[in-house]
């Protein structure tokens, strides 16, 4: 009796150590066409562009660069003719499988405190931070966008 005993709870153990919960699955962003302006003389503020397309729901919650002070996920809205900008506290929404742009006039990374001017075809480090996905490094290159010339962020 004994003997059998042993066997069920022996049985028991090893059934319950081979029984491990299902790791969840982690959003993955890809980002695409990452850039930053060019620093014009006498400014340590610049604006970075991207398309971030989520895996799964999440959200883009902080962003920072070692060349920066301080950054910051930012919305520009027109609201009576005026045009305004600022900082999206809550983080910005990545649904599933949509791509959403980073672009000027919109939604854009606003790095301030520059430590060094930033010219044509230099590159910027950014770690971007996520509500589930894990942080992820971006190399954005130094460019004016396509939709420069309409002025905006």
């Amino acid at each position: 009796m004994k003997r059998i005993l042993i066997l069920t709870s022996l049985a028991a153990v090893l059934a319950a150590c081979s029984a491990q919960p299902e790791t969840p699955k982690l959003a993955v962003v890809e980002v695409t066409d990452a850039l930053c302006r060019p620093t014009p003389n006498g400014r340590d503020t610049t604006a970075c562009y991207a398309t971030l397309t989520a895996s799964t729901d999440d959200r883009l919650i902080s962003v920072a660069s070692p060349i920066a002070g301080t950054g910051e996920v930012h919305e520009m809205k027109t609201d009576n003719g005026v045009m305004s900008m600022a900082q999206l506290k809550d983080g910005l929404p990545l649904p599933a499988g949509e791509a959403v742009a980073l672009a000027p006039g919109g939604t854009h990374i606003m790095l301030f405190q520059l430590a060094t001017p930033l010219a044509v075809g230099d590159t910027v480090s950014l770690t971007l931070t996520f509500e589930h996905a894990e942080p992820l490094g971006v190399r954005a290159t130094v460019g004016q966008p396509v939709s420069a010339a309409h002025g905006g962020h």
